[in-house]
């Protein structure tokens, strides 16, 4: 869709891929899915813009919630649209981010400013570290300890570790609460 208009550089398929794609190819503007596996798209966007400031990131997303756009203006998004707007609206994203500019889909722009004038989001309890997320997401993606392991490069230990570290700051029982507050943090 974009090749027509656009330099099209690389394509790829989760988070992880995408900060080593981002590190190798530098390109001028990455358009992401928040919903990305194994590393959702807000957290390689908060990686991608600590390590690469200059580049700019326009998210993607089915989820209509303002809250969310908020989030990802503060992960370092330029433009924030909904995968359901129209090719051209993305066009018109990337036009305006290249030019120094933001933008935002009109169907959250309204609610999108009454959450940035709330303030910031509301603290998690026991704010998570990077690994923790990472961990937490795998785990509410479905992989088996080993596999979250495998795919950090860390002891199956490690994770358990993490999990469970997880479990006691948050005051969760299971796995299933566990999971669950993924989902309501918007990591999975």
């Amino acid at each position: 869709m974009l090749a027509r208009d656009c330099d099209v550089v690389g394509t790829v398929t989760d988070g992880r891929a995408l900060i080593a794609a981002a590190a190798r190819l530098q390109p001028d503007v990455i358009v992401l899915d928040v919903a990305m596996p194994l590393l959702n798209g807000l957290d390689a966007a908060r990686q991608i813009k600590r390590t690469f400031p200059r580049i700019k990131l326009i998210v993607l997303t089915m989820n209509e919630d303002a809250e969310l756009a908020a989030v990802a203006f503060r992960a370092g998004a330029s433009a924030h649209l909904l995968k359901h707007s129209a090719a051209t609206e993305l066009l018109n994203a990337i036009r305006e981010v290249m030019k120094g500019q933001s933008y935002v889909t009109p169907l959250v722009a309204e609610g999108l400013v009454a959450s940035l004038l709330r303030g910031p989001d509301v603290p998690v309890p026991h704010e998570l570290t990077q690994r923790q997320r990472e961990v937490l997401q795998l785990l509410a993606e479905g992989h088996s300890m080993k596999q979250v392991a495998d795919v950090l490069k860390v002891t199956p230990r490690t994770v358990a570790f993490h999990k469970y570290r997880m479990m006691a700051q948050l005051n969760i029982k299971s796995t299933a609460e566990l999971i669950q507050f993924a989902i309501k943090q918007r990591l999975v």
